[in-house]
């Protein structure tokens, strides 16, 4: 059921679809919202079953997981969104769970007291799920070079064949060099009509964007020269 609230959209009870809110542009147009919610939901998916393709483990062990293998880019997941996920991924029968067996990384030890009975879960990838993260992880369109997409992505890069490394590397950075070229235009036009700090955060932003610019070149040249990043790191630098 889509319900209009004020000037935006938010989007309600679409079977497990966690609640999305959407530029007010979207309003009677149902369809750039399904797609925003369906790449959205990739990059979570993604996300645990990379995860437990390593190894079972409990809801609070993966949500740790999950900000440990993403680092910067935790933000992209919506926790949420985590727990509905599990169970919409369980009904697809791409994963299963059960009671923490002694041997497992996810045994009842590793949960602090207070952890709810859906956080002491133990949740375990099954073959259909294996098919399902190597589908997602062979991705490599327009939706994985933007932030949330591009950085799950590149957190499963050692499970990712190296064309694929390659075409998403590649979009990333033809993707933050135009943000890094607006960014310019903005300075060019508009700095006599921005205050010194407003000036200073703009400037920020182009020298994130030209570092990282810099940054996917390095990679893409290691990838192309088919090194690894640390072993080329490792040469490149002698105090490594």
């Amino acid at each position: 059921m889509i319900r209009a609230t004020g000037p935006r959209l938010r989007l309600r009870s679409l079977g497990e679809r966690p609640r999305l809110d959407v530029s007010g542009r979207y309003i009677g147009t149902e369809g750039p919202v399904i797609a925003r919610y369906d790449e959205e939901a990739n990059v979570l998916e993604l996300a645990i079953l990379g995860i437990l393709h390593e190894s079972p483990m409990h809801g609070y062990e993966l949500r740790k997981q999950l900000t440990t293998k993403l680092g910067a880019f935790r933000a992209a997941i919506s926790y949420g969104s985590l727990y509905p996920t599990l169970r919409r991924l369980q009904a697809a029968n791409c994963i299963t769970e059960g009671a923490p067996e002694p041997d497992s990384a996810a045994t009842s030890t590793d949960i602090p007291p207070m952890t709810s009975r859906r956080g002491r879960v133990v949740y375990k990838i099954t073959a259909e799920g294996k098919e399902r993260f190597q589908e997602l992880l062979a991705q490599a369109g327009p939706e994985t070079y933007d932030d949330p997409a591009f950085g799950v992505h590149f957190a499963f890069f050692a499970r990712t064949d190296q064309q694929t490394r390659i075409r998403i590397l590649e979009g990333r950075r033809r993707r933050v060099e135009e943000r890094r070229e607006g960014l310019r235009d903005v300075l060019a036009r508009a700095a006599e009509r921005l205050d010194a700090y407003t000036m200073e955060l703009q400037r920020h932003g182009l020298d994130a964007c030209e570092r990282e610019v810099r940054w996917l070149e390095e990679l893409i040249a290691t990838e192309r020269s088919g090194q690894t990043p640390g072993h080329t790191l490792a040469r490149g630098n002698p105090d490594v």
